[in-house]
């Protein structure tokens, strides 16, 4: 069954895209811990982020490199923290947290909620 990232990739399902190429895909988190926390995710569907190839692990490392850099140029931040948890989806992602205290990376503690003209607002931000 596909996951739900694949859905995105697909676009059967809305997301707010911030960047993606042939190969990954980056999308605002529907329930970010802080403004601009975005998902990296390979096209492909793999599980869990250390049964990807060498060589696909190292795309996908390069390419949030270049989405955090973006996230970093437009977002009021000290710089972009990068998490792998992978627990509550089954397709490997990269979550993208702009980071200003160490709070902000706090999965345990209640997650923003935003509109969709907010997240909207925001990856159009990224994108500009």
């Amino acid at each position: 069954m596909a996951s739900i990232f694949t859905k995105i990739i697909n676009r059967e399902i809305p997301a707010h895209i911030v960047a993606e190429d042939e190969k990954h895909i980056a999308f605002l988190d529907i329930n970010p811990l802080v403004k601009g926390h975005t998902l990296v995710v390979p096209k492909q569907e793999v599980d869990y982020v250390f049964d990807l190839e060498n060589d696909a692990l190292a795309d996908l490392m390069l390419f949030s490199k270049k989405v955090a850099a973006q996230i970093e140029s437009k977002i009021n931040c000290e710089r972009i923290a990068v998490s792998v948890i992978g627990i509550e989806v089954p397709h490997c992602h990269l979550h993208l947290i702009p980071l200003n205290t160490m709070d902000d990376v706090n999965f345990s503690r209640p997650k923003l909620q935003l509109s969709q003209e907010e997240l909207q607002s925001i990856a159009n931000k990224i994108n500009g």
